[in-house]
């Protein structure tokens, strides 16, 4: 590749960059994995002749969503082995995001555990249409399918999430929600806790085997009550709770004594019942797009 052509490979993946990242980390709601993904397409991108390529932003669209593709597939067995709850890793966007999307949708940390259960090329085809809106036509062409297969696809992926999700409350009540949760936790206030959760609340805490975490769901709200309150005494010592924002919604990052580090994110999901999810992000490695917190 002549330095010409190298000045135009460069300038159109650093252009398409952001969007690239949002497309892998919304197929494998790992920040790591996706830039992984970017460093296997940059690799596949200096090695074409870029003044051959018509439309250079497709052409890299395509091989990260079909890169993607192939990771999932094989995630799909890693994850069945992960010890304990599998969280999708949190990714900052208090500051300028690194998403990249037009639009925020399958950005949510619960969107993302939802699409899990969705097959790769369901789950790409959804993302490219609902976060990205693309073309029924560009997307059978970056799937490998037909228009009206690709139409399906999304129909189908996009009910299977309507029927596994309430709709949320809106942001200003989940932060309200979040706040008297990490409150009435701090307490171990178990009537405080049972009137913030719906009945049917799910706590799922992602410890990857590395740190000490629940390595089954808890669920019922007097359960996950209880289960609060049993810990709160040991966990809750010497933590500070700073306010953040993870995947475009409120969460709260963990601290303990003097360190900047988090050791955890919480996040609730939420609908009109009250908390529906707690999820605890408590694996260190997934822990590192998260910034150190300014210590007051």
């Amino acid at each position: 590749m002549d330095d010409d052509n190298r000045g135009d490979a460069l300038n159109a993946f650093t252009s398409a960059r952001r969007r690239l990242f949002g497309i892998a980390y919304r197929m494998l709601g790992s920040a790591a994995e996706a830039e992984d993904i970017l460093q296997e397409v940059w690799i596949r991108w200096q090695g074409t002749d870029v003044s051959q390529i018509r439309e250079p932003v497709a052409w890299l669209t395509t091989a990260t969503t079909r890169l993607s593709i192939n990771v999932l597939q094989s995630a799909k067995q890693r994850r069945e082995v992960y010890i304990g709850p599998w969280l999708p890793e949190p990714v900052d966007t208090s500051a300028d995001p690194l998403l990249g999307a037009e639009r925020g949708e399958a950005l949510e940390l619960a969107v993302l555990l939802l699409l899990e259960k969705l097959t790769p090329t369901e789950r790409a085809a959804y993302v490219l249409r609902e976060a990205f809106d693309y073309p029924y036509s560009r997307i059978a062409e970056i799937v490998r399918s037909t228009e009206p297969a690709a139409r399906q696809l999304v129909s189908r992926a996009g009910k299977h999430l309507a029927a596994e999700r309430r709709k949320p409350a809106p942001e200003q009540q989940r932060r309200r929600l979040l706040d008297a949760f990490v409150t009435a936790a701090q307490r171990g206030d178990m009537g405080a806790l049972e009137a913030l959760f719906d009945q049917d609340i799910v706590s799922l805490s992602d410890g990857g085997g590395v740190v000490r975490a629940s390595r089954i769901p808890v669920i019922g709200r007097d359960r996950v009550s209880r289960f609060i309150r049993a810990f709160a005494p040991r966990f809750w010592a010497g933590v500070s709770v700073h306010h953040t924002v993870v995947n475009g919604e409120s969460a709260v990052a963990l601290t303990r004594d003097a360190q900047a580090r988090p050791f955890a994110v919480v996040s609730v999901v939420t609908s009109d019942t009250g908390i529906t999810r707690l999820l605890w992000m408590m694996n260190p490695g997934k822990l590192q797009a998260i910034p150190d917190q300014v210590l007051v």
